[in-house]
C-alpha cells in the first residue's frame, strides 16, 4: 500500500498560483495511478486531475482544465499540481490518492490510500 503525504496549500489572491505536491512512500508508487481531489465545506469530494503510473495519460476536469496542470516524477515518488489562475471557487481541501491501477478514474471509489489534505484558500 502507498502512504501519501501532500503539502504547498496556503492562502492566495484570485489569479494567483500553487503548487501542490504529494510525496509517496511504498513500492507500488510506480504501478499506481495518483489523483488529486478536493472538497468544499458542505460539497462531496470531487475529482479534478488524475495521472496515470507512467504519466502517460491524465485528466483535468472541466472546472480546472486550461488552468491546472499534473506531472509525476516516479524516481522521486512526487506528484505535483501545478494551479494557475485561482478563482475563489478553487477555495478546498485538497487531496492525493493513490489507485491500485494504472489508469486513471475521477471516482473516490477507485482510490483506497489517501493522504491528509491540504488547505487552499483563494480570497482578495
Amino acid at each position: 500500500q502507498v502512504q501519501l503525504v501532500e503539502s504547498g496549500g496556503g492562502s492566495v489572491q484570485p489569479g494567483g498560483s500553487l503548487t501542490l505536491s504529494c510525496v509517496a512512500s511504498g513500492s507500488t508508487f510506480d504501478q499506481s495511478a495518483i489523483g488529486w481531489f478536493r472538497q468544499a465545506p458542505g460539497k462531496e469530494r470531487e475529482g479534478i486531475s488524475c495521472i496515470s503510473s507512467t504519466g502517460g495519460s491524465t485528466y483535468l476536469a472541466n472546472s480546472v482544465k486550461g488552468r491546472f496542470s499534473i506531472s509525476r516524477d516516479n524516481a522521486k515518488n512526487t506528484v505535483t499540481l501545478q494551479m494557475n489562475s485561482l478563482k475563489p471557487e478553487d477555495t478546498a481541501a485538497y487531496y492525493c490518492a493513490a489507485r491500485d491501477y494504472r489508469y486513471c478514474s475521477a471516482n473516490v471509489h477507485d482510490f483506497g490510500s489517501w493522504g491528509q489534505g491540504t488547505q487552499v484558500t483563494v480570497s482578495s
